[in-house]
């Protein structure tokens, strides 16, 4: 099991520094271990079986479907309804413009399902209005990608149906409810870091504006908020399946982008299926090798070694929930979140059940440490996306970011060891 366990983690690490692409890393780490094992005809026979296999399953059709809404809403004005309906609610709040950053991102964030989109949309707006308000652009740039991540667990978020299929069979409806509250507790955690920043450097509280014009701002972005009511009200109540839903969503995102807000041509239709194609296939490619990779881990008893071995560091869930998380940030600073979650899950979660705790629970905590990864050199995607929207150099974003940091392992640390945050609301509704 050793030189197994060597041989797959070695080899993947290496080839993933040598910037070979993560879904072949996987491939290949896992033939070479199966070579441990048996011959290259049946290894290369098992890995693909393993890899079809991997993809036979009917929840993933969500995936290009939420993918392919995520992309309609993203460049169906959305952002600009989205931030002017934020302005009016909490424009007015110690904080001002860097609080509507945050609430904006939650908001295009759990529409969209992706920090990057959010960075990307948010920040072309954002920026240039708080930089007028005397904000500077490192830290503007660094609030917009650490306020990102919450659409990662404000569904509908692809991760969680990575998870999902990762775990076994976690409720993908049970995973969508549960990061509600993390996600909101996520971000009320910036918004507090945002008004202690305002009120150190002395940033002037905007007047708040009237009814009349709170209420018209507020009409404009419900039709896009209605989204999420529609696809989470439906998956709740049961009247459709998260794979439905997704193709609600895109359904609605079309109505929504193409003919009620006019800001999507159908001539652009092309580009934007061909985009959720790319990005569909790219995550297809890391299920299916990450599958292998799973069956192989599975094969050589590697999670059960993992599992007794951090037992035998200790018998405190404290501590190797801690030590969990340690990892796991380490993981998510050198690795995208959707292999992290497919190479990991099944090692660790058999350690997170044999002290208590639930695989849904355990999903949470584990998508929340893996989105700090995210705005975490040398890897993070969103830090890169931020850094080019707001044109800094990424030293530049890494002391405004620091108290951002902390606030959000403060959430990930209060997710991890108070379980009721995580269920209480699938538990609410029976899921």
């Amino acid at each position: 099991m050793e030189l197994s366990a060597l041989v797959l983690l070695g080899l993947f690490f290496v080839l993933l520094f040598m910037n070979v692409p993560i879904s072949f890393c996987i491939g290949l780490a896992t033939l070479a271990t199966m070579l441990l094992s048996m011959d290259l005809m049946p290894a290369i026979t098992t890995l693909a079986q393993r890899m079809a296999g991997g993809l036979n399953s009917f929840a993933l059709l969500a995936i290009p479907f939420f993918v392919l809404s995520g992309l309609l809403m993203g460049r169906g004005g959305i952002a600009k309804r989205l931030i002017e309906c934020a302005m009016a609610l909490v424009g007015a709040l110690p904080g001002g413009l860097a609080v509507v950053n945050v609430v904006s991102c939650m908001l295009f964030g759990a529409i969209s399902g992706s920090a990057v989109a959010a960075t990307s949309a948010i920040g072309s707006f954002m920026l240039p209005e708080m930089k007028k308000q005397g904000y500077d652009d490192s830290y503007s740039a660094a609030v917009t990608a650490a306020a990102s991540t919450t659409g990662l667990l404000i569904p509908p978020s692809n991760i969680m149906i990575v998870y999902a299929i990762a775990s076994g069979g976690v409720s993908i409806a049970a995973l969508f409810v549960a990061g509600y509250l993390p996600g909101i507790l996520l971000g009320l955690a910036l918004m507090i870091v945002c008004a202690g920043y305002a009120k150190i450097k002395g940033f002037p509280v905007a007047a708040r504006l009237p009814l009349s014009v709170v209420i018209p701002k507020v009409a404009a972005a419900i039709p896009s908020m209605l989204m999420i009511v529609l696809v989470i009200g439906g998956i709740i109540s049961g009247a459709f399946t998260a794979t439905e839903a997704g193709a609600i969503a895109v359904v609605y995102s079309f109505v929504l982008a193409v003919l009620i807000y006019k800001e999507v041509a159908l001539a652009d239709l092309g580009k934007i299926l061909l985009k959720s194609t790319e990005t569909t296939a790219i995550v297809l490619a890391l299920i299916a090798t990450s599958a292998a990779m799973s069956w192989i881990l599975s094969y050589e008893n590697i999670p059960q070694s993992v599992s007794a071995g951090l037992l035998t560091l200790s018998e405190n869930p404290i501590l190797i929930l801690l030590l969990i998380n340690v990892i796991l940030l380490v993981v998510g600073a050198f690795m995208d979140m959707t292999p992290a979650v497919l190479i990991f899950t099944p090692i660790f979660l058999p350690v997170a059940m044999e002290l208590g705790m639930s695989p849904l629970h355990f999903g949470i905590m584990m998508i929340l440490n893996l989105s700090i990864g995210l705005i975490s050199p040398p890897v993070g995607s969103v830090l890169f996306v931020a850094c080019a929207v707001a044109k800094v150099k990424l030293e530049q974003l890494l002391r405004p970011l620091l108290p951002m940091y902390l606030a959000m392992i403060a959430v990930l640390l209060l997710i991890t060891y108070v379980p009721a945050i995580s269920e209480w609301l699938p538990q609410a509704f029976g899921l």
